[in-house]
């Protein structure tokens, strides 16, 4: 009984779930055909890099023009070598297998980290997804690589380690754009802990980094590689849509409406940033001021709740995204998977009992999984993130800060990491 409910088992029961997850990826490769979506269009656009194309209005696959970011081109021009410009699919799902096990181990570490989350749920987090192996290993997209950075920078923040964390943040970014979900919890963060002159250096270590990677394609066309790799106003169509399927397709597709989805998402992340992310009793305000000057906490937290306070404000941001966004596709799962555990046990549980909980994994996992998509899965899909929020809304309690207590181990070692 321990051993499922207390969170302290969780790398025992994370190391039985990575063993039985590399069999299980194994035998889904072997066993499971491979259906080609992306990757050959993928192996298409870094093709033209490769053979000295930097104009990125002239890249280009079957499916479309290149819409991803410069860090892209380079991950995804690294596999195109491995597997002999990309005809080799099998040694590059046996890759994407070995992505899927760093994942892991990166979602565990941030669970051990917070110990929030019971370990029997990690079995559905783990064995029970269909639709996350096919993503991985079977459809090989780009969203398992940005996420798998992305859960890297988590780790890297949980251990102080802010200006290594802004860059792998960055290098994500620049695998995919979703990752920008993340953003506002991340500024959010950065002016808690360092004030406004203070998380300047960590901005700057982004921009820079999109700069530099970026580089080779703006000599060429500037305005060509920011309007293709950064275009938030891309349309999406609504045959593929997961989320939106019980709207009329002129609807799904008007300027209005994403206007619309655009307003709620910024008012969902003033409400968090102001009632669920900062202290009821200090003004919002005072992110800006160096954290010297700021009001100790009282009582002060132990380093436990701090991380999970870390987690929770990236995490919540992706998911009010996730919420709000124009379309979902079904690769896009991955863009939150593996944080529901997170944000439906971070909540006390007499807020919404075990079962409760897991028959919302389950049912979001059946939506993900019904393809088509139909108005009754999409309808089911909102239901159960509204239901996640209002958990959030009501459960979570205002913290009362996130400053590092004046007692947490190392405190040197935590400033020069710093």
């Amino acid at each position: 009984r321990a051993l499922l409910l207390e969170p302290r088992y969780t790398p025992l029961v994370a190391a039985c779930l990575c063993l039985a997850e590399g069999g299980l990826n194994l035998w889904v490769i072997r066993r499971v055909p491979y259906t080609e979506i992306d990757w050959k269009a993928y192996m298409e656009e870094v093709e033209g890099v490769a053979n000295g194309t930097l104009d990125y209005t002239r890249l280009q696959g079957g499916t479309g023009p290149l819409v991803y970011p410069a860090g892209f081109v380079y991950i995804f021009l690294g596999l195109y070598y491995a597997t002999g410009r990309g005809g080799d699919v099998r040694l590059a799902q046996y890759v994407f297998a070995g992505l899927y096990l760093l994942n892991l181990l990166l979602v565990f570490r941030i669970y051990s980290r917070t110990s929030k989350v019971p370990p029997y749920v990690f079995f559905f987090m783990c064995c029970a997804s269909y639709r996350i192996h096919s993503i991985f290993v079977l459809r090989l997209f780009n969203d398992p690589v940005a996420m798998a950075i992305l859960f890297l920078a988590i780790n890297l923040f949980l251990e102080e380690r802010w200006s290594w964390g802004c860059l792998l943040f960055s290098l994500a970014v620049s695998v995919k754009m979703n990752i920008l979900l993340f953003a506002p919890g991340l500024l959010f963060l950065l002016l808690h802990r360092f004030g406004l002159l203070g998380c300047i250096p960590k901005l700057c270590i982004c921009a820079l980094l999109q700069v530099v990677l970026g580089m080779p394609f703006l000599l060429v066309n500037p305005v060509g590689y920011l309007t293709r790799s950064f275009d938030l106003g891309r349309q999406f169509q609504f045959k593929w849509t997961v989320n939106w399927r019980f709207l009329p397709e002129e609807v799904f597709q008007s300027r209005v409406f994403h206007t619309m989805l655009l307003l709620a998402h910024l008012a969902g992340l003033g409400l968090f940033a102001l009632h669920r992310w900062h202290r009821p009793n200090e003004s919002i305000l005072a992110l800006l001021k160096d954290p010297a000057e700021r009001k100790p906490a009282s009582p002060p937290l132990t380093v436990n709740n701090i991380l999970a306070q870390i987690v929770f404000i990236l995490f919540s941001s992706n998911f009010l995204g996730v919420c709000c966004s124009r379309s979902l596709h079904y690769q896009f799962y991955v863009w939150y998977f593996h944080t529901l555990p997170y944000l439906l046990w971070c909540t006390p549980t007499t807020k919404l009992a075990h079962m409760p909980k897991v028959l919302l994994l389950g049912v979001i996992e059946l939506c993900w999984n019904t393809y088509p998509s139909t108005v009754c899965s999409s309808l089911s899909l909102h239901i159960c993130h509204g239901l996640i929020l209002l958990q959030l809304w009501y459960g979570m309690a205002p913290p009362p800060a996130l400053h590092t207590p004046q007692h947490s181990r190392r405190p040197t070692a935590i400033s020069k990491k710093a």
